[in-house]
């Protein structure tokens, strides 16, 4: 491709700039949260495409005349399109056979009629496009982040599509050939950081590969989206023509549809179990004094109240199931008798008390329909709950008090009532009031039922008989009453008890609200079981603090929430909750977080997310989370958002084709839910709102069923089998398991705090205020996540409104308004606008307010309001809504620092205990400042402290917090700082955890650079011209460690041409004991050579990387300085853990020490051996893969590593990269010699003797024991020891030629994958099942937390923190490592295949860190000869 020049590379961008300005990136649907920062672990997915759809695409082809490769990248576009909403599309695409090689197409979908042909032909003009306008896609990556808000709106693109050229099949037989068969045809680099998915398509083979971010999905969600392909080409193919709609393209597959529900299946449509009345009728008369109903408070004549400190109330009032049942008996036969008919609307004017739960048994026993108005409600509103009702009868509760005078004028001139019950009480010996014994004849009106009070009327009442009116909002402004049926109201039950573990001893909660429907369940699900329903009082409700103390006093077992209800209870709660067994949460969006605020009160709930509407009377899905104290993990994997799950019994969610509605959506695809289920509500009160939302199966017609209920006597009020289905309006998507999760509405009624609000409606009545010209009310979520409504209005001009507006605002304004010429106004900053329209009109934004506080209930009158001069339009004259600012709402404020007290806070004590149950010899009390590992802790301890606590607090106490604050006092506030982020709060941040996801350190590594380049020697004389061919005696760190013993049989058995001596600084008392330790050392791996000593080649000094000198005395010191000729430092601390600061002395200070001594006496080489953690950085991955994408080799060798200053999160690679950049700045002044930059060091090659205290065998016997391995595709950088200690020996003696120092880089040749390695477990013989790697980690942390015996534990926090960051590392240049070892005549690189990894195997099982295979394997392992046997762990180095 030739590169475009000066002016056409300018007009090429601006071009570019502008196509990128409209872009977006694509949402596509996760099955898991999305990490932050970016992580991958990889998986790969490949099919051979059948002969139907390989022909297909062939047809195809042939009939537009275009390639096969564009065929199949429309089809994939189509595909991805029907995933997400969005009508714009970036892909990526590579094709071998094209120059460039890589293009950026921005695909537009906004016509929602087009089909597969215009579909291709846009593929193919984009592509044109992008061919003409030839940018590098790292280039247009740079201008996507310059864009404005760039930096927010994502990745470039998401997606990528690759032709491969070739058989991409060729060599993959083994472990080698895959992976160098995957670089040749692109799949090296394929999924990365931000990139979710990549297609590959091999036309030469009919082979398509999916790669995928398992981090992300599921392996069934990649094989649901290939089948998917293959069906969509079947399908263009078939119709013989390209003209098919795309939206109306079916793409469920056979294998989708054993897992999605059958819209033709029964669903037991006779499955009546009674009417309500009559089973809590029989409940009562078989256990009458059981305790039915318990009211708090102090609402009974006669009783007094008790409140514990909080607040809460702890008077309890105990009705049995015989009160409730003759209570209600006698108002039932007081309905009857005063002439309400069967199916008649009787109205109670309720509160929350055992009252109300009479009131609706009584007019459920007399035939009636019950339905509620809340006090709460404006007057105008139970107004228009009464106009649409039409009652017949009114009972009026006495604690809700009087009716508003204009309600009472509204019921006399325009209700003709049967009957009206003004003061409803229960006194708590039960007896039932129906009016104050002053009002007038000194009669109670239900005195004469009194006798009647044992028996309830003789009213059958079947499974389409009446028994509720519900309201919905309405798009008019006036409410929908929806009739609900007897059939749902027990329907359920049976299935729920067995299902939930509900019982006649659980205790329930009445804590909806009065007039919302799920009142029904707090009431109905008791009732049905024989169990105790509980009622608090609204101070209780009300209070922060109080409800969760209330509910602990009353040992609630159950409990009905929506989300807002249960981030009340958790609002500064201080009790827990330890009986709470089920939490049902239904009304809204549930959160992460609100499960989290409910699991810290109570770990022994299970919270089941439930979605339903009034429409379909009951819950009707459900998605269940165990127990934090039955799984502590199971959240770990979940989205923010939970799903609203599966169908109960007898229940479909069916997801449909929003163009076609004949056509079943497939998993992934978005779709309207309909609900099918024979408990769906009888429907509206408007015959045509019924019509349009109840809708007759047109899946299911012509199947016959058997009706079993007409010829019982409920079958009077039978209206027969139908099976309909309830159009929600909202959109979802079935997930790989069926599971289906919402997302959006196909129109603007949503849900706030459980109540259902019409858009519409509240714009309806907003219009109709005089001063309001245009709005718009959108839902926006504030800065804790919670949704808001917000309206935007554009005032009505005139003199009314100048008396809404401030003079001084005005004057204010007019100064500002002169001081903007007309630049300055298009560029005024809307954030000063929206508070300076605020401070203007914010009289007429409260007259607003009290306009819609007339006419809506209290949750649906919007909490912002943002006046506008102008509403911002789109090209299609509408509304553009996405263009409406958002107003920012304040911080929450810092809370400040309780002032240090010996006393212990509650969060100190749980530490202090945690600590005393696992330290070894716990003091009688520990002390706040004192030091969790001087105590006698370790790094196991401390992991199994971080499990404790993460099941005490229920947050995710990150693996090195225990590390990072190593005291109660450090640790009680970072954790106290994670409680107040996951609940919302802003928090100082310099009091935030740093954990994982930061640097795990006291010091900022960079920083210290500065620090330390001072005590650098300021220059380094040239080596003596004669180096590269003489005798040389090389200054050796790290002997005793598991590399050092095989450098230094390097140096002195293969490099004895060019190594007189090797001086080895060892930690230890004496010299004698300083090379018995060597000795050992070199023994224990096979690698010792006893001559060495006798001949003088080899000498052990006493030191210490640590100390000044290496803690060598002047004399020792200078002498060492006189006879070394080269410096080759390989020691350190290696930990996964430790932070920065504690390793700054052995790793850092002892490099600038070794520095020194190479200027000591006579110039000398200096070899130092790094690690590739040091380019453990999101940066180095993507620019490693932007350069192989052009055709690199990958980061080169010469980086200057700024590209990790801020990013590594180990204290090990922090330490490495300080040391490093120093050696880089030695260099320029003149330092000659080499970084070695390995990465995993494996077992020597030929002996297979190993190191056991290593991350890869633990991993492999991690695995083994576990009994699971991850499919991670990642590669994996493992080279064997002895070419590692080659590198490192030849760099000590061969200085570079071109420059005085230089970097190599280690890299396998030929490389493998996590997977390959793995795989070499059943090869041999070991029981291990491969699975997605999110479900092996939450396994393996499952094992640990059970049996706390297995190889990963010490690792842990590398294995569930860090694992996707480490396994996707850089590809590296490793130019200068080859060019290393071919000059001196060795072998270029090294790599692990199934031969090396059957002989590491065979050594550890010798060796008795593993157990033998327990089956026989399709291959048996090798016989190993000589070498050692003892498994030694890795040493200090020193």
């Amino acid at each position: 491709m030739s590169q475009p020049q000066g002016a056409e590379n300018k007009d090429r961008l601006k071009r570019w700039s502008k196509r990128l300005a409209a872009s977006s990136s694509l949402a596509l649907p996760t099955d898991y949260p999305r990490p932050t920062p970016n992580k991958l672990v990889e998986a790969i997915k490949t099919v051979s495409l059948d002969r139907e759809t390989s022909e297909s695409v062939s047809r195809i082809a042939s009939s537009t005349g275009s390639s096969e490769s564009q065929i199949v990248l429309t089809a994939f576009s189509i595909l991805l399109h029907r995933y997400t909403p969005d009508p714009s599309l970036t892909i990526q695409s590579t094709h071998s056979d094209s120059d460039p090689a890589s293009l950026l197409l921005l695909l537009d979908f906004s016509n929602d009629k087009a089909t597969f042909a215009d579909v291709l032909k846009e593929v193919e003009g984009k592509t044109k496009e992008a061919q003409e306008d030839a940018v590098p896609i790292e280039r247009l990556m740079q201008l996507n982040s310059e864009k404005e808000g760039g930096e927010l709106s994502g990745p470039l693109f998401r997606v990528r599509y690759v032709q491969l050229g070739g058989d991409a099949q060729q060599g993959r037989d083994s472990i080698h050939g895959a992976v160098e068969s995957d670089r040749r045809h692109g799949l090296a680099a394929a999924t990365s950081l931000t990139t979710d998915i990549t297609l590959f398509y091999s036309p030469s083979t009919s082979t398509v590969s999916l790669s995928y971010n398992s981090l992300l999905f599921t392996p069934s969600r990649s094989e649901h989206l290939l089948s998917s392909l293959s069906l969509l080409l079947q399908q263009v193919a078939q119709a013989s023509s390209t003209g098919v709609a795309i939206a109306t393209i079916p793409l469920r597959t056979p294998e989708q549809g054993s897992v999605l529900p059958d819209p033709k299946k029964d669903l037991d449509w006779c499955g009546f179990k009674g009417a309500i009345t009559d089973i809590f009728h029989k409940n009562a008369k078989t256990h009458p004094e059981k305790p039915c109903v318990i009211q708090s408070g102090s609402s009974m004549e006669g009783s007094v109240a008790t409140i514990t400190p909080s607040g809460a109330s702890t008077e309890r009032t105990t009705f049995t199931y015989r009160q409730i049942d003759e209570a209600s008996n006698i108002l039932a036969h007081s309905l009857v008798q005063s002439g309400v008919e069967r199916g008649e609307v009787v109205m109670v004017y309720a509160a929350r008390s055992v009252e109300l739960v009479v009131c609706v048994m009584g007019v459920l026993k007399a035939g009636g329909v019950f339905s509620v108005i809340d006090p709460a409600y404006p007057p105008s509103r139970q107004t228009v709950y009464l106009q649409v009702s039409s009652p017949r009868a009114l009972l009026i509760i006495s604690s809700a008090g009087t009716l508003h005078p204009t309600v009472s004028n509204y019921i006399k001139e325009n209700l003709s009532l049967r009957t009206m019950i003004p003061a409803i009480s229960l006194s708590p010996s039960g007896q039932l009031t129906g009016s104050h014994a002053n009002s007038g004849s000194g009669e109670d009106v239900l005195d004469a039922y009194r006798s009647q009070a044992s028996s309830k009327p003789d009213i059958v009442l079947g499974p389409d008989s009446h028994a509720t009116l519900s309201f919905t909002s309405g798009s008019t402004g006036i409410p929908k009453g929806v009739k609900g049926r007897h059939y749902s109201l027990t329907h359920f039950f049976p299935w729920m008890s067995e299902r939930f573990q509900l019982g006649s001893d659980a205790k329930f909660t009445m804590l909806s609200g009065i007039a919302h429907d799920p009142i029904q369940r707090d009431i109905f699900t008791p009732l049905f079981l024989g169990a105790e329903l509980h009622v608090p009082t609204a101070d209780d409700i009300g209070t922060p603090g109080r409800l969760a103390e209330w509910m602990a006093d009353s040992e609630v077992t159950v409990t009905h929430l929506t989300p807002a209800m249960g981030q009340l209870l958790s609002a500064q709660a201080t009790r827990q909750i330890p009986t709470l067994k089920n939490a049902f949460f239904v009304g809204d969006v549930l959160t992460k977080r609100d499960c989290h605020r409910l699991q810290s009160l109570a770990s022994n709930v299970r919270i089941i997310n439930m979605y339903g509407t009034t429409e379909t009377q009951r819950a009707v899905s459900y998605f269940a989370i165990p127990p934090v104290s039955q799984d502590s993990t199971f959240m770990t994997n979940q989205k923010d958002i939970m799903p609203a799950g599966q169908g109960m019994i007898d229940v479909q969610l069916l997801v449909v084709n929003r163009a076609d509605r004949d056509i079943p959506c497939a998993v992934g695809e978005i779709g309207e839910i309909y609900v099918r289920s024979g408990g769906l509500a009888e429907g509206y009160l408007d015959a045509d709102a019924t019509k349009e939302k109840f809708v007759m199966n047109w899946f299911g017609e012509g199947v016959e069923r058997q009706d079993t209920i007409a010829d019982k006597p409920e079958g009077k009020y039978w209206k027969g089998i139908r099976d309909r289905m309830y159009r929600t309006g909202d959109l979802g998507r079935y997930l790989p398991d069926g599971t289906v999760e919402c997302t959006g509405r196909a129109d603007d009624q949503i849900k706030i705090r459980g109540f259902r609000i019409e858009l519409g409606e509240i714009d309806t009545h907003l219009s109709r205020h005089p001063l309001v010209r245009e709005n718009v009310t959108l839902v926006r979520r504030d800065k804790n996540e919670e949704k808001i409504l917000v309206s935007y209005f554009v005032p009505m001009g005139g003199k009314d409104l100048d008396s809404m507006i401030s003079a001084s605002e005005v004057e204010q304004e007019d100064v500002e308004d002169a001081n903007d010429d007309e630049e300055g106004e298009s560029r005024r900053d809307v954030k000063a606008e929206i508070a300076k329209g605020l401070r203007r009109y914010r009289k007429l934004i409260k007259d607003m307010k009290e306009h819609l506080k007339k006419k809506l209930p209290s949750y649906s009158v919007p909490t912002v309001f943002i006046p506008l001069s102008r509403m911002p339009l789109n090209p299609n004259g509408k509304i553009d809504k996405p263009a409406l600012p958002f107003p920012d709402t304040a911080l929450q404020a810092p809370v400040s620092a309780s002032a240090k007290s010996q006393k212990l806070t509650p969060t100190q004590k749980t530490i202090h205990d945690v600590w005393m149950s696992l330290l070894p010899a716990p003091p009688g009390a520990i002390e706040l400042d004192e030091n969790f590992f001087d105590l006698g802790g370790h790094s196991i301890l401390a992991t199994r402290a971080t499990f404790e606590l993460r099941k005490a607090f229920v947050v995710d106490v990150p693996l090195g917090l225990v590390f990072d604050q190593p005291t109660i006092g450090g640790l009680a506030s970072s954790i106290e700082a994670l409680r107040n982020d996951d609940l919302g709060f802003a928090g100082d941040a310099s009091n935030q955890p740093k954990g994982h996801q930061g640097p795990a350190v006291d010091t900022d590594y960079a920083k210290d650079v500065d620090v330390l380049l001072p005590s650098l020697p300021e220059k380094f004389a040239e080596l003596p011209a004669d180096y590269a061919t003489k005798k040389v005696t090389v200054f050796l760190t790290g002997a005793t460690g598991f590399l050092g013993a095989f450098i230094l049989n390097d140096l002195l058995a293969k490099r004895s041409d060019r190594v007189a001596k090797v001086i080895c600084l060892v930690r230890a008392k004496s010299s004698d004991e300083a090379m018995k330790r060597l000795e050992e050392s070199g023994q224990g791996r096979g690698v010792w050579d006893s001559k060495w000593q006798s001949e003088g080649k080899v000498e052990a000094v006493v030191g210490d990387l640590s100390e000044d000198n290496f803690g060598l005395s002047d004399s020792e010191w200078t002498r060492c300085a006189e006879q070394a000729d080269a410096v080759l430092h390989n020691g350190a601390v290696v930990h996964w853990v430790y932070p920065y600061s504690k390793m700054r002395s052995a790793n850092v200070l002892s490099t600038i020490t070794a520095l020194r001594l190479c200027t000591e006496h006579h110039s000398k080489s200096f070899s130092f051996v790094s690690t590739t953690a040091t380019v453990e950085a999101e940066h180095y991955v993507t620019m490693a893969d932007a350069i192989v994408e052009a055709g690199g080799r990958g980061l080169p060798e010469s980086d200057d590593l700024e590209g990790s200053r801020t990013t590594l999160t180990t204290g090990y690679g922090q330490s490495k990269w300080v040391a490093e950049k120093l050696i880089m700045e030695a260099g320029k002044r003149g330092l000659s010699g080499w970084t070695v930059r390995p990465s995993y060091i494996v077992g020597d090659s030929k002996t297979a003797v190993t190191n056991t205290d290593d991350f890869i065998w633990r991993l492999v016997k991690g695995c083994i024991q576990l009994g699971l391995m991850p499919d991670i595709n990642n590669t994996i950088n493992m080279v064997p020891v002895d070419h590692v200690a080659l590198l490192a020996s030849l760099s000590a003696i061969y200085p570079p030629q071109e420059t005085s120092f230089a970097v190599a880089q280690v890299s396998a040749h030929p490389k493998i994958r996590f997977n390959d390695f793995l795989s070499a477990l059943p090869l041999y013989g070991y029981p291990v099942d491969r699975c997605e790697y999110l479900l092996w980690r939450r396994k393996l942390e499952q094992h640990v937390l059970e049996v706390q015996d297995n190889a990963l534990f010490p690792l842990l926090h590398f294995v569930l923190d860090d694992l996707p960051t480490s396994t996707k590392a850089a590809e590296l240049d490793d130019t200068n490592a080859q060019a290393l070892a071919t000059g001196a005549g060795e072998k270029s690189g090294a790599s692990v295949g199934d031969e090396e990894m059957g002989r590491y195997i065979a050594w550890l099982i010798r060796a008795g860190f593993l157990d033998a295979p327990p089956n026989k394997g399709a291959k048996p392992l090798p016989e190993l000869s000589g070498g050692a046997i003892k498994a030694i762990g890795r040493t200090g180095g020193h």
